[in-house]
Formats: structure tokens, C-alpha cells, sequence
């Protein structure tokens, strides 16, 4: 069985432009987010990302963003069963708990 969040909720970026395709994001990576393609690496699982901030912790070019510790999976499962609002954190710009 493969852990799956909700969609579209992750703040995961990759800037392939940065990317030197030394593959430590997948080393790291728990959920298998990442593949390497064409020597960069490319994001094949956006939804099993739990935002540990290990990729991005551990990319030697810094073409890794997440923000670690948002949870905005987390915080929507979390209000979802407490019967309360989500708070994640985003920012009241952000659509993604809406």
C-alpha cells in the first residue's frame, strides 16, 4: 500500500534548472517523490510528499523548496477528525485548505 495525502496540498518545488542530478533527493526521500530523468531529477509523486524537508535539507544546489513542518495534509486530517478548522499555517492568501 502506498501512503497517499491529500492532493495538491504539498508546498514541494523543484527548480530544475538548479538540479545537477546527483540524486540525494532520492536517497532521502521516504515516499519515492523523486525520479532521476535525463540526469535531473523530476517529481513523479507530488501527493506522497509529507514535507519532512529532507530533499530539500540535503540538495547540494539548493533546487529543492518545501516548507518542513507545514503539514497542510496533516492539519486538514487533523481538523477533519477533531471536527475543526485546519490550521496549517499557509498564510491567508493560500487556497490550499479551502
Amino acid at each position: 500500500m502506498k501512503l497517499r495525502y491529500l492532493p495538491d496540498v504539498t508546498t514541494l518545488e523543484l527548480d530544475a534548472g538548479k538540479c545537477n542530478g546527483c540524486g540525494i533527493c532520492l536517497l532521502v526521500c521516504p515516499h519515492a517523490v523523486f525520479v532521476l530523468e535525463n540526469k535531473k531529477a523530476e517529481i513523479v509523486d507530488r501527493d506522497a510528499c509529507m514535507e519532512c524537508g529532507a530533499c530539500a535539507s540535503n540538495c547540494p544546489e539548493e533546487a529543492l523548496m518545501v516548507r518542513p513542518g507545514v503539514g497542510c495534509a496533516c492539519a486538514v486530517l487533523n481538523g477533519a477528525l477533531r471536527g475543526t478548522e485546519p490550521t496549517c499555517d499557509c498564510g491567508e492568501d493560500s487556497t490550499c485548505c479551502d
